[in-house]
């Protein structure tokens, strides 16, 4: 049986994953080291974090004989996308391509992101189609044109990201980096209704601003509005953008995705309370949590692909 390996060294996790005729046999993680008190790490701690978790990522996956390896090597797919904690898991899988004569695939962090959506939410139908998706995580908020295999931005934030918001505000609560597990549970939307807030959106077209909510909570709290009702505030003012955005990109767009599903994926996509909201609303997908936060299924399932396709079997 043919094995196939990813990596995945991104700003939040190191990830390692193998899969077998296109199912994902273990999805091994472990989190970028972040100091108390802090709003994510630094290149240099990333890269060194990565170098001291991987060895136990890739013995989690146990010994295999691998067939290919594929990495990600760069945030987006896109030109001069470029973040030096890749060159981490870039590193380790040149030197076992070389070692065990074996090929390498190179695909973008987005790329594993959407991939793993697909997987995890059972519609792996929708390779070779055309829909819409979104990858909304700590660095980035965008929305996307998949066609074929082909992801292209279309939309998104014009300032600060989603989960840069989430983070910053449980920062502010105290919470560990990162918050959005924390936030969720800390969330009381009823004691948001209570004390009289209500949920923002600044959506234009498919662009959106989300800096302005950061504010706004801050001001709440100095106001002296419980951190359950401004945690509450910050999800519902996400979910709400999200929506928008959702609702403008199927009328722009309803000649080319004709009915298709929306894909969320991103750690962010994970929130309960955005998943159940959004389902409401639209033909919508979303990745268990597992895979809707950083992982390396993606570029395995991604590499397994690319080498079937060029080797026709």
């Amino acid at each position: 049986m043919m094995t196939f390996l990813g990596i995945d060294t991104s700003n939040y996790t190191t990830s390692a994953s193998f899969c077998e005729n296109g199912a994902v046999g273990c999805n091994s993680k472990r989190p970028v080291f972040v100091k108390p008190g802090e709003r994510g790490a630094r290149q240099s701690d990333a890269v060194f974090s990565h170098v001291k978790n991987i060895p136990d990522v890739m013995a989690a996956l146990g010994e295999r004989k691998y067939t290919a390896i594929g990495v990600s090597v760069r945030p987006r797919d896109v030109e001069g996308s470029y973040m030096p904690c890749f060159l981490a898991g870039q590193a380790v899988a040149s030197s076992l391509a070389t070692t065990l004569n074996i090929p390498m695939y190179t695909f973008s962090h987005q790329a594993g992101h959407v991939r793993a959506a697909l997987y995890s939410a059972g519609r792996d139908d929708l390779v070779d189609k055309t829909f819409l998706a979104f990858h909304v995580s700590g660095g980035t908020t965008e929305l996307l044109l998949y066609e074929r295999g082909d992801i292209s931005c279309v939309g998104g934030t014009l300032d600060i990201n989603a989960g840069q918001l989430i983070d910053r505000i449980g920062v502010l609560f105290g919470l560990a980096f990162p918050c959005g597990a924390a936030l969720d549970r800390m969330a009381d939307f009823s004691a948001m209704k209570r004390e009289g807030i209500s949920p923002m959106a600044k959506v234009i077209d498919l662009s959106c601003n989300l800096s302005g909510l950061e504010n706004k909570a801050s001001d709440y709290l100095k106001k002296g509005h419980s951190s359950e009702a401004i945690a509450a505030f910050v999800i519902a003012s996400v979910e709400k953008t999200l929506s928008k955005l959702t609702e403008n990109a199927i009328d722009a767009f309803s000649d080319r995705i004709k009915g298709m599903p929306v894909l969320f994926s991103g750690g962010v996509s994970g929130n309960s309370y955005i998943q159940q909201q959004i389902v409401k609303k639209f033909n919508a997908l979303f990745a268990q949590s597992a895979f809707s936060s950083d992982n390396a299924a993606g570029i395995a399932l991604l590499c397994e692909e690319r080498y079937r396709k060029e080797h026709g079997c």
